[in-house]
């Protein structure tokens, strides 16, 4: 009867080896992932966020709601957690669209959606998310360049041409004092369907 060769048990060294190298891909695995949840610069749009002018023009500064002139150029903002100040721009889902129009061109659907005249849309098109960039200020409409699909943002941001096969989503907004808040989520959801 021949005798099968022992062998020879793992060191303890090669044991903690493959031990900390399956902890360590374990780790970088999921890292990214929690990274992404806690990181507020990723999170979406929160209600209560401030809205405020990008970090990398403005500093962060939060937007007063007198700087918004009726039927003028929107202006480009993104939510800001007011218990952190922290700018939540990491995420081209935060791009938001401000524009304020006199209180009676509202019509009452709109009303609850705005304060005082201000209106907030993603900036995003809902074709393929590029960004809506631009204003025909004679028709008070949002356009994108890319395709150049138009929205109306006194008709809750409806497609009025071009291949968006829907509307920008609208963000409701408040006052709180001279600053504008997010008072609930995004009408839909933001960017193209998939």
């Amino acid at each position: 009867m021949s005798k099968e060769p022992e062998q020879p048990e793992p060191s303890r060294g090669r044991r903690a080896l493959l031990r900390g190298a399956v902890l360590l891909a374990s780790g970088l695995a999921t890292g990214p992932l929690a990274a992404k949840k806690t990181d507020a610069r990723k999170l979406p749009a929160q209600a209560g966020d401030e809205l405020c002018f990008p970090s990398w023009e403005h500093d962060g500064r939060m937007l007063l709601a007198g700087e918004i002139e009726i039927g003028a150029t929107p202006l480009l903002v993104y939510p800001r957690d007011p218990a952190t100040g922290v700018v939540r721009e990491r995420s081209r889902l935060n791009q938001i669209l401000v524009m304020r129009f006199a209180p009676e061109d509202l019509t009452e659907s709109m009303r609850p959606l705005s304060a005082d005249g201000v209106l907030a849309y993603s900036g995003l098109c809902t074709h393929t998310a590029c960004g809506v960039s631009e204003w025909k200020s004679d028709e008070k409409h949002l356009l994108c360049p890319c395709h150049g699909s138009e929205f109306d943002p006194l008709q809750k941001g409806k497609r009025i041409t071009g291949p968006a096969p829907r509307s920008l989503p609208g963000l409701p907004i408040a006052s709180r004092g001279e600053h504008l808040v997010i008072a609930g989520p995004f009408t839909s959801k933001v960017g193209a369907n998939a």
